[in-house]
């Protein structure tokens, strides 16, 4: 039976997910129980269980479900990198998307606990990386690729620009915000931190107008 297009099995899996991303996020991997999951979500233990066979699938599952949310981001990727956007400011406006989106608190109390457990289950943080950040970068790559063809930039490399791009956004804020536990930074210094970035990285890429 659907429900405004959704099954009653995908709406249960959904429920349980995100009830387990707010245990897993509060109390962590090892401090979190499949009993206290079926609490938040409002269903029975065994339920949870016929859903997703123990913890570290259920685990897995919230990983890769946040990691699918990147494709809004991929979206904003290709909107604003267009040659139309670009010339309008849409580097700007996509650098200060992308560290408003990767700095937010439950997304890098999540990234923190997908670190804490990359040793015990390596093939998670490597999922994730490549269904998300991986992705991102190479989205970022072929739109320089394109500009470049467009001679609105100039990189012999358009994965290492985008890599150059994101690690200037990211480096400071990102490390700051996962040894200190939290993102001590407002929007206003956040969206300066952007900008100072995509200047830095026009400045090396950007074409002068003729």
């Amino acid at each position: 039976m659907k429900i405004d297009g959704e099954t009653r099995s995908a709406r249960k899996d959904r429920e349980i997910i995100q009830a387990a991303t707010a245990a897993f996020i509060s109390k962590g991997y090892d401090g979190t129980s499949m009993e206290e999951i079926a609490t938040k979500a409002g269903a029975s233990k065994q339920t949870v269980y016929k859903h997703f066979t123990d913890k570290e699938t259920l685990f897995g599952e919230v990983v890769l479900s946040t990691a699918a949310q990147v494709n809004d981001i991929i979206e904003s990727v290709t909107t604003l990198l267009s040659e139309a956007k670009f010339m309008e400011g849409g580097l700007q406006q996509l650098a200060r998307r992308l560290i408003a989106v990767l700095m937010d608190e439950e997304l890098l109390k999540l990234r923190r606990l997908i670190i804490a457990n990359a040793d015990r289950m390596p093939q998670l943080g490597r999922a994730w990386y490549e269904k998300g950040f991986e992705r991102m970068l190479a989205s970022t790559a072929s739109c320089f690729q394109r500009l470049t063809s467009r001679g609105l930039i100039k990189t012999s490399d358009p994965y290492l620009a985008a890599s150059h791009l994101f690690g200037m956004l990211l480096w400071i804020p990102m490390n700051e915000a996962m040894f200190t536990g939290s993102n001590r930074r407002s929007k206003p210094d956040l969206e300066r931190h952007a900008d100072a970035s995509v200047e830095a990285f026009l400045a090396v890429y950007g074409v002068q107008p003729k």
